[in-house]
């Protein structure tokens, strides 16, 4: 028997509710305040010697922007990251890749793609030891888990 075509109901739908003109992309203000504060991570790193500026990258890493959609709060934290992976010595890079567990690498590894993507003045030298290392521990794994991720920090 043939269906009722006659019925209304998919007209209930608001079209305009979906129109892409009309979107409007919810920013969150208390997302702003994630992470260290640049400033908070600049003392740190002036306080303490460098084997120690792993406790700053961790203290960033443990509240990542990552389910963010506010673009100036994935910068704010790339920055303060690529500052603190700036400021360890290259024999210090090996220890501190070590003491990161799999989630930490993969994170780690994000933000090395991410600061490949804007290089400024010697980050792309210093980023390729980090990614040597973290791919040593990390293995090809924790590359694949990193490109194919949807999150991005």
């Amino acid at each position: 028997m043939a269906k009722n075509t006659l019925s209304s109901r998919f007209r209930r739908v608001d079209i305009d509710e979906y129109d892409e003109n009309k979107f409007v992309d919810d920013q969150d203000e208390a997302a702003e305040h994630l992470g260290p504060d640049s400033a908070e991570v600049d003392n740190l790193i002036r306080k303490y010697p460098l084997p120690e500026s792993r406790q700053t990258y961790r203290q960033n890493s443990t509240n990542p922007p990552i389910n963010t959609k506010n673009p100036a709060v994935k910068e704010r934290a790339q920055a303060i990251v690529l500052k603190v992976l700036t400021s360890f010595r290259a024999g210090d890079i090996e220890q501190a890749v070590r003491s990161l567990d799999r989630n930490g690498v993969d994170l780690l590894m994000k933000y090395i793609y991410r600061g490949f993507e804007k290089p400024s003045d010697n980050s792309s030298a210093i980023l390729l030891q980090w990614h040597e290392k973290a791919f040593a521990v990390g293995g090809l794994g924790s590359i694949v888990r990193v490109l194919t991720s949807r999150k991005t920090v």
